[in-house]
């Protein structure tokens, strides 16, 4: 085992339980706003939401959207889809989600426990995120994490968004690291674990959907318990 001195979480699916969270509030959308006016039942909703969310999410991480075009478009092109043009609606969804998401407070199995243990042993804990800084502090502190956490880089204070080389390099060189004393803990594949591959640290996989990768990453796992077992 490398000498690991200092440990960068990402947050939305590898601590804070993002589809949890995220269904309860769309529920709460989806009440508030109608929809069921617009929508034959709540999960096509959900599934045409995803769909328009994830092609906006991976043009915002290439620089090709802005955020706030992010943040109602998504709604806007899932409402369009059922014939209903209506700007100031999915703006006022947009903002809801922005608002609401991060009161729900859902995060995965033995989160504080295994926290509180790799802060008793002394490592350094940060947050690596491409999230809005409105939302990811915000859930934080209604989640109880802060405490666990020295630093929490976003990708709006980095300038970058993962998976680039240049937001691993802020946030090492935020904490005054060496490369080799850095792991970085994460659900996804390409933004997470290939994006600190390609910088030159370890990695660890928090495979909770049994995602296929490319390569192997320094170590894998299941279940959060288990990196207790590995540092």
């Amino acid at each position: 085992m490398a000498n690991y001195k200092h440990l960068f979480f990402d947050l939305d699916r590898t601590l804070w339980d993002f589809e949890s969270n995220s269904i309860d509030t769309f529920r709460d959308i989806f009440a508030k706003h109608q929809l069921d006016k617009i929508f034959p039942d709540f999960d096509t909703f959900i599934n045409v939401y995803k769909r328009h969310n994830e092609e906006l999410w991976a043009k915002y991480r290439t620089g090709e959207i802005k955020k706030d075009t992010l943040r109602t478009d998504r709604f806007l092109l899932t409402l369009k889809e059922f014939g209903v043009d209506d700007f100031d609606l999915a703006q006022k969804i947009g903002d809801d989600y922005i608002t609401i998401s991060p009161t729900k407070s859902r995060v995965f199995p033995h989160t504080h426990d295994v926290l509180d243990y790799l802060k008793q042993k002394g490592y350094k804990m940060h947050i690596i995120t491409n999230g809005f800084n409105e939302v990811q502090f915000v859930k934080l502190r209604n989640c109880d994490l802060e405490k666990y956490f020295d630093n929490v880089i976003t990708s709006e204070n980095a300038g970058y968004q993962k998976p680039r080389k240049e937001v691993f390099h802020y946030a090492v060189s935020s904490v005054n690291a060496k490369k080799e004393t850095c792991l970085m803990i994460g659900d996804d594949p390409d933004t997470d674990m290939l994006g600190a591959k390609n910088y030159g640290i370890d990695q660890v996989f928090f495979n909770t959907c049994k995602s296929n990768i490319s390569f192997n990453p320094t170590y894998s796992i299941d279940c959060l318990s288990e990196l207790r077992d590995l540092l």
